[in-house]
């Protein structure tokens, strides 16, 4: 686990997407960055902050997923960069997919930011 005050969001290891012969996609690996506002939010606060980002564009998202959180799949027009985001615990994580780079989450962290006006710790957990 790494903490970042100055979040580059480079990533050191990528997963490997599997298709197993039963169907589906699995991930061997991860990387995922946790994005922590400093002023406390509820995880229905921060959703709706990730929300509002996400709909002032450059994004395509989606939460086609029925979980007991908030996990959205977002593609950035912008940068091109496709990565998955949940909220949970007080925290937004930005999960990396394969091809993803570091420009579409630090643009999504940046915007974060910006429409919060608040101070952000970012972590970085690489299995």
């Amino acid at each position: 686990m790494v903490d970042d005050d100055t979040p580059t969001f480079a990533i050191s290891d990528r997963p490997v997407r599997r298709y197993p012969r039963r169907g589906g996609v699995e991930y061997e690996g991860e990387t995922v960055f946790s994005v922590t506002p400093a002023d406390d939010y509820e995880d229905p606060q921060l959703a709706s902050l990730v929300e509002s980002v996400l709909d002032e564009g450059p994004y395509r998202y989606g939460d086609w997923f029925d979980l007991p959180m908030p996990l959205y799949l977002v593609h950035d027009e912008e940068t091109g960069d496709t990565f998955r985001v949940a909220v949970r615990d007080g925290s937004v994580e930005f999960h990396v997919l394969p091809n993803t780079d570091s420009a579409g989450l630090r643009a999504l962290y940046e915007r974060l930011v910006t429409k919060s006006d608040a101070s952000w710790h970012v972590c970085r957990r690489a299995e």
